[in-house]
């Protein structure tokens, strides 16, 4: 190499040099401005995200006994806009849902405006809840159709099944569910799974076909993303008084229930994840399981068949505990007590807030006093919260 190409060399190194170490002094400013981005990024990387179970356990635990319990309960409110009274309920009891009916919808506008309103309100300043409200209507079809106003009335579930074809009982619920969902509802308690009910509210008096078109809607709310309800376990097809008026026997064998009234439930039960649909269970009395206690009472119902014979793990709702069949029997600061004991998650309770309290004080009364453990509190709301995690968050 000649003394040209040499010192060309030498200063080809020295100039290759310098831009490198300028290009290190740059990374080393940056990393020693902001050491945390690389360090976040590695903890990122190397810490999972928690699981729905982990969720659910820290939400658990950083609620009072207080928002437990109102996380158990939901109730209805009157009035088409939040007032007073539905704030306080909120504010005062930490109430988990809202049952709305037709006095409470008016218009499209109106109904967006007011579960705005609730959400808003429920997780504000002043009510604080670490939640967002399950908001649910009753919209079967046919003659249950609560938001009317505002909200073409699908198909009663006999027409449906009717016409034989299961999967217009999936397209049905797909687009109901659609419409709930523009209005901020994320609740429909449908489908209804009886059979031999002899009126419009479900789909047919045979078992399977009646379970081929509940499997369907099934479908067509976890398509569109809705939590669903299958009702009224364990069947009041049979029943010939209104539970609403007072409480009825169904005079069949656990045979017979599993040959029949079982069967649309266990279409669903077992095959859908259990964090996205209630079971709603009845006020009737079924003597072949419990001859004392409506099944919303009975543990035997509930805990016994529905969980443990069943296997379903998620959550369980009752009846409206204002209805007859029950409220006729005993105090509301029972019922709602009654029902949690024998394995209910949830209690419903829908038109007088005097009620309501009453399901309320009795449910934390009965926390207090050891009749119903915190341990078995936190199970309840811990399925609850799963499934808002899952679905409302």
């Amino acid at each position: 190499m000649d003394k040209r190409s040499a010192g060309a060399f030498l200063s080809l190194r020295c100039r290759l040099g310098v831009f490198i170490g300028l290009l290190l002094l740059v990374l080393s400013f940056s990393a020693g401005c902001r050491p945390d981005l690389l360090s976040d990024r590695t903890a990122e990387e190397q810490i999972p995200p928690l699981t729905l179970d982990e969720q659910a356990d820290r939400l658990v635990a950083s609620m009072t006994m207080s928002e437990k319990v109102g996380q158990m309960v939901m109730i209805g409110i009157h009035g088409k806009q939040l007032d007073e009274d539905s704030r306080y309920m909120l504010r005062q009891f930490h109430i988990g849902g809202i049952l709305l009916f037709d006095r409470n919808i008016e218009s499209g506008d109106q109904l967006k405006s007011l579960t705005a309103q609730l959400q808003e309100y429920a997780q504000g300043k002043e009510a604080g809840q670490k939640l967002p409200l399950f908001i649910g209507l009753d919209e079967e079809g046919g003659r249950v159709s609560r938001g009317r106003a505002v909200i073409p009335a699908p198909l009663s579930e006999r027409e449906i099944g009717m016409g034989g074809d299961p999967a217009q009982a999936e397209e049905s619920a797909g687009t109901t569910a659609a419409i709930l969902q523009q209005y901020g509802i994320q609740v429909n308690f449908a489908p209804v799974a009886d059979i031999n009910g002899g009126d419009s509210r479900d789909y047919s008096g045979d078992a399977q076909t009646a379970a081929a078109f509940v499997s369907r809607a099934a479908d067509g709310y976890e398509k569109a993303g809705m939590i669903y309800a299958l009702k009224h376990f364990p069947g009041i097809g049979r029943s010939r008084v209104d539970s609403h008026r007072e409480v009825s026997r169904v005079d069949v064998t656990e045979a017979g229930l599993e040959q029949e009234e079982l069967v649309p439930f266990r279409a669903v039960i077992g095959h859908k994840s259990p964090e996205n649909y209630f079971v709603l269970v009845s006020h009737l009395i079924y003597p072949a399981l419990d001859a004392e206690h409506p099944a919303s009472q009975s543990e035997a119902v509930m805990t016994g068949l529905l969980r443990k014979k069943l296997g379903f793990s998620g959550v369980v709702i009752t009846d409206d505990l204002e209805m007859g069949a029950v409220a006729n029997h005993a105090p509301y600061r029972e019922l709602g007590k009654r029902a949690v004991q024998a394995g209910a998650d949830m209690v419903l309770i829908c038109h007088e807030y005097a009620h309501e309290t009453d399901v309320y004080l009795g449910l934390l009364d009965a926390v207090k006093s050891g009749e119903i453990s915190e341990e078995r509190v936190n199970e309840s709301v811990r399925r609850i919260v799963r499934m808002k995690l899952a679905h409302v968050l």
